[in-house]
C-alpha cells in the first residue's frame, strides 16, 4: 500500500493504517534526527514527538502526497526547537555504558610519517565524521543529511525546506566543502572523508 493509501485509511478511523505508516517511516525519521541531533537519546525523543504530531495533525494536511515531504519539516523544526532549547546543556549519550569509564577521546598521530586515517578505525571516523557535522551551520547540515544520508533528491529536499532548488544545492555545496576543511585540519585524508559520506 502506498503512503496516501495509508494516509487514507487512517483518516477513515483504521489506527492499524497509521501503525504501518510508523514502521515505513520511524528508521529514516530517526536516522535523520539522529544525524542532527547526534545523541540517541534526544533522537529517539523527537523521533517520538514527531509521530505523535503527524497523529494529531494528519487530518490537517491539504495535499496528502506530500506527506513524506510534511514529516520531514516536522521532523526538521523539533530538532530546531530542542536545539535552541537546549543550547548550553551538555549531554551523555544514552550508548554509553559504565564500561566506557575508561573511554578516552579520538587522539590523532602528531607524527607527520603516521597518517592518522590508517590509525583511526571506522567508528572512529564516524564519531569525527558527526562531531563535525555539528560544528558546520545548520542550515548545511540538514542539506547534507538529507542529501548524502537520506538520498533525497534535490527537489525533495527543497519542498521540504521551501527553498529554490539552487540554494539547497550551494548550501550542500558548501557544507560538503566546510566539513572536507575541516576534516583536512584533522590531517585525515580526502579518500577517508569521501569515502564516510
Amino acid at each position: 500500500m502506498t503512503d496516501v493509501e495509508l494516509i487514507n485509511r487512517f483518516l477513515d478511523g483504521n489506527i492499524n493504517a497509521f501503525n504501518l505508516l510508523v514502521k515505513r517511516w520511524e528508521k529514516p525519521i530517526y536516522n535523520f534526527i539522529y544525524k542532527n541531533v547526534s545523541n540517541t537519546c534526544i533522537a529517539k525523543d523527537i523521533c517520538q514527538k514527531t509521530f505523535i504530531r503527524v497523529y494529531m495533525k494528519l487530518h490537517k494536511l491539504k495535499d496528502v502526497n506530500k506527506f513524506s515531504s510534511w514529516l520531514y519539516k516536522i521532523a526538521i523544526n523539533l530538532c530546531r526547537d530542542e536545539q535552541r532549547k537546549n543550547k548550553n546543556k551538555n549531554y551523555i549519550s544514552c550508548d554509553q555504558t559504565e564500561n566506557e569509564e575508561n573511554y578516552t577521546p579520538i587522539q590523532l598521530a602528531t607524527d607527520e610519517n603516521t597518517a592518522p586515517d590508517k590509525i583511526l578505525d571506522k567508528k572512529q571516523i564516524e564519531n569525527l565524521l558527526k562531531e563535525q557535522l555539528q560544528k558546520i551551520p545548520e542550515e548545511q547540515r540538514v542539506v547534507i543529511i538529507m542529501k548524502q544520508y537520506q538520498d533525497l533528491k534535490f527537489r525533495e529536499i527543497a519542498d521540504i525546506l521551501d527553498e529554490p532548488i539552487n540554494t539547497v544545492k550551494s548550501r550542500l555545496y558548501y557544507g560538503l566543502k566546510a566539513l572536507k576543511n575541516n576534516f583536512k585540519k584533522a590531517k585525515l585524508t580526502k579518500e577517508v572523508f569521501f569515502n564516510e559520506m
